[in-house]
């Protein structure tokens, strides 16, 4: 169970990266965000990679196009220590 402390760094976490990005994150955001270029993101997202399986709950597709829930990025970054 989450303690309030983790919930208000999510919610604050979350406040700021929606301000920023919006409810939805496309790859060149989340690589931004992550200090990754964006063909090394879709490579690492398309492998077996720790963190990758943690961003699929947040990945979504509208028509072709791959984007990330907002709030659940934030969660998992929270999880990570990030």
């Amino acid at each position: 169970m989450d303690s309030p402390e983790t919930k208000a760094q999510i919610s604050a976490l979350e406040e700021s990266l929606t301000k920023t990005y919006g409810p939805l994150l496309n790859i060149p955001q989340l690589a931004a965000l992550l200090h990754r270029s964006p063909e090394g993101l879709r490579v690492a997202l398309n492998s077996s990679q720790p963190y990758a399986r943690g961003f699929q709950n947040a990945r979504i597709r509208i028509g072709r196009r791959v984007y990330f829930k907002t709030a659940e990025v934030a969660a998992y970054l929270n999880r990570a220590g990030m």
